[in-house]
């Protein structure tokens, strides 16, 4: 265990690092300047902050626990999951920017083909999906201080969120891009370092701490090396979802949308999108593996499961530090992101607050999550809960791309994949209401079950009733973009 002045000592000197290379990008003047950063990024500015901001503490917790739960073809199925966004943002991001190039988020676009009310809808889970990211991400600093050092959990907590919502409040989106090449470059360090010794450790050439009597009984006996590879329908089906919930999370996650419009121009937009899932995919895949590692040396991953804390039990004082400016890193570069992303969403609706009034949405957008976190709440079944509303309504949405999706067909069929993944819970539980609500609110981890019924389900009953209902004109009235707000304006 770190003690507590080392540990503060760290703490201290990483997030003031932070804090420094923030308030470099210098302070914003505007709205546009804080939520968009119009034109002013490059690819390799872009691609740097995908990875950081798309790599959060999930890789210490979520991605090996997956990788126990679920072998080889989980974790590879969660690499995917983390690059399907990025490809649909290059796909779906460059049509939206050529047809509104003065635009600023997805919601915008919903709400020009399908009007407030399913903005609205559409805004709404996107919020609540940034609201519980956020909330989970400063947990993890709890969490991981709680493993590794004597400092009180919460010390930790306010200084991630006090620090990274100064910045960011002071230069927006700048700021959280800027922030992400610096952080991109000591993540790829740390992890080198941290998974050298990890890889190691996996083949047996390092001695740590001898176990407890109460670690070594509730260890299990070693497998054979052959289990790494092993590939069965449960990790298949654990890959898949994985990769579900991500891609349907990430493309309502805000922070991304706002770079499709900080590119610079086309190119670097798709230059970014590739070199952010080309850095991506292996750490995340190697992350799971640090899961199946753990499983096949048998050792005891703890309750709840925490495969990447049972490996590093007993390692050298040198590697507890490497992972705390890892963490901190981990959920400053992603928790800044959120935060802006929060923030924007609301200032470019309400542009008479000015960037005043948008710095003072960051620190309100903090301040939740962070009570939230002091809490010590488990998040993750709220977070299953968020990932299925997104599941459900990301096909309607990406349907409005096609001319012929109507606005009757979109609302119906966002409500139709919640009732599908309600009717899938009645199925499979014999039409028992508490053991549906169970399955659908995912009470015993993630399954696949639920997600595929909200995506054909919602997209089924979109393009059925799209067929039957005539196309919806663009809503009116909407004055902050240059595209026409018209029938034409997927003609472009």
């Amino acid at each position: 265990m770190l003690s507590t002045t080392v540990t503060a000592l760290i703490l201290t000197l990483t997030l003031a690092s932070f804090f420094v290379v923030g308030l470099r990008t210098g302070a914003d003047r505007s709205v546009e300047e804080f939520a968009v950063a119009r034109g002013t990024q490059s690819g390799a500015a872009l691609g740097l902050s995908f990875f950081a901001s798309g790599v959060g503490s999930w890789m210490l917790f979520s991605a090996p626990e997956v990788g126990a739960t679920g072998g080889i073809a989980a974790a590879v199925g969660y690499g995917v999951g983390v690059v399907l966004p990025l490809v649909g943002l290059l796909l779906v991001g460059g049509r939206l920017r050529r047809l509104l190039p003065e635009g600023y988020d997805l919601a915008q676009f919903v709400r020009l083909r399908f009007g407030p009310g399913m903005q609205g809808y559409v805004l709404l889970i996107s919020m609540l999906y940034m609201f519980t990211a956020l909330a989970a991400e400063l947990t993890a600093v709890s969490s991981v201080l709680g493993r590794i050092s004597d400092l009180d959990p919460r010390i930790g907590i306010i200084a991630v969120a006090a620090v990274t919502a100064a910045y960011t409040a002071v230069g927006g989106l700048r700021a959280s891009i800027g922030t992400d090449r610096w952080q991109s470059w000591l993540l790829f360090a740390l992890v080198i370092v941290i998974g050298g010794w990890l890889a190691l450790r996996g083949l047996g050439l390092l001695e740590t701490a001898p176990l407890t009597t109460a670690e070594a009984g509730a260890s299990t006996p070693a497998l054979p090396a052959s289990a790494f590879l092993t590939v069965d329908w449960t990790g298949i089906e654990a890959g898949v979802t994985v990769a579900i919930a991500v891609t349907a999370t990430t493309l309502f996650h805000n922070g991304y949308w706002q770079r499709v419009w900080a590119a610079r121009d086309l190119t670097a937009l798709r230059r970014g999108a590739v070199l952010g899932s080309l850095t991506r995919f292996p750490i995340v895949v190697a992350a799971g593996c640090v899961g199946i590692v753990a499983t096949v040396l048998g050792l005891d991953p703890g309750s709840p499961p925490a495969p990447f804390f049972a490996l590093v039990a007993g390692g050298p004082t040198w590697l507890l530090l490497a992972i705390l400016v890892l963490t901190l890193t981990l959920i400053a570069s992603t928790a800044d992101t959120l935060q802006n992303g929060i923030a924007a969403a609301i200032a470019v609706r309400a542009p008479r607050l000015g960037v005043a009034g948008a710095r003072v949405l960051t620190v309100i957008a903090t301040l939740i999550p962070a009570a939230i976190a002091f809490q010590g709440f488990s998040v993750l079944r709220l977070f299953l809960i968020a990932d299925l509303f997104c599941a459900a309504t990301l096909v309607p949405v990406l349907l409005g791309l096609w001319s012929r999706t109507t606005r009757t067909g979109a609302l119906t069929g966002a409500v139709a994949g919640l009732v599908s993944a309600a009717g899938y819970g009645l199925v499979v539980t014999g039409f028992d209401p508490a053991s549906a609500l169970a399955v659908t609110t995912f009470a015993d981890g993630l399954t696949l079950g639920p997600f595929a019924a909200a995506l054909l389900g919602s997209g089924l009953v979109t393009l059925v009733l799209s067929l039957l209902t005539r196309p919806a004109s663009p809503a009116q009235g909407d004055t902050r973009t240059t595209t026409p707000a018209a029938a034409g304006l997927l003609d472009r």
